[in-house]
């Protein structure tokens, strides 16, 4: 894998310029890509549409919604049977079910990672493959003079053009902004 250095524009006039520079920079113009970025949620992995399964910190909700519910049925029978005497026999059954109902939305939301996912932003992206340290540099402090909104760097590879195993869900590593 080889290093790549990429710089994000709103413009395609400015991922025009910047590749035009790179090129003038010394750069390979076959090592440049330069593409638009899709907004998180619109890179149609699948058939019906959409980017993942699951939304990122969304993985293990149906862990915390099984084990909420049967704690939370476990919980409505115990109460539903206290009440027993002024519900009657149907009091435990329906504290069984009103407490899993509860106790699943509760484990769901417990499950669920609040944490920030970094995302790609969505625009052209200008992308230049770099032989060493020196051109990463070099490629860095263009994309900054020329305004690029983040600059990232990332591993993979360009032919001809194409940033062939390029990942829009994979977080950006970014080495300015």
């Amino acid at each position: 894998m080889s290093i790549i250095i990429a710089g994000q524009f709103q413009l395609q006039d400015q991922a025009a310029q910047a590749v035009d520079s790179l090129v003038d920079a010394g750069y390979a113009r076959a090592g440049i890509s330069s593409f638009f970025v899709n907004p998180a949620g619109q890179h149609d992995t699948f058939p019906v549409g959409g980017d993942r399964n699951k939304s990122p910190g969304a993985e293990d909700t149906d862990k915390g919604a099984v084990a909420g519910a049967a704690t939370g049925a476990a919980a409505g029978v115990a109460v539903g049977a206290v009440t027993a005497p002024v519900t009657g026999p149907a009091g435990p059954a329906l504290g069984g079910l009103v407490g899993g109902h509860l106790g699943s939305l509760v484990g769901t939301l417990g499950a669920t990672d609040d944490g920030i996912h970094r995302r790609r932003a969505a625009g052209m992206l200008v992308a230049v493959e770099v032989a060493d340290g020196e051109q990463e540099q070099r490629a860095i402090a263009l994309l900054q003079e020329l305004q690029a909104d983040t600059i990232e760097r990332n591993e993979g590879h360009i032919r001809n053009g194409d940033w062939e195993d390029f990942d829009p869900l994979a977080p950006p590593v970014l080495v300015a902004a």
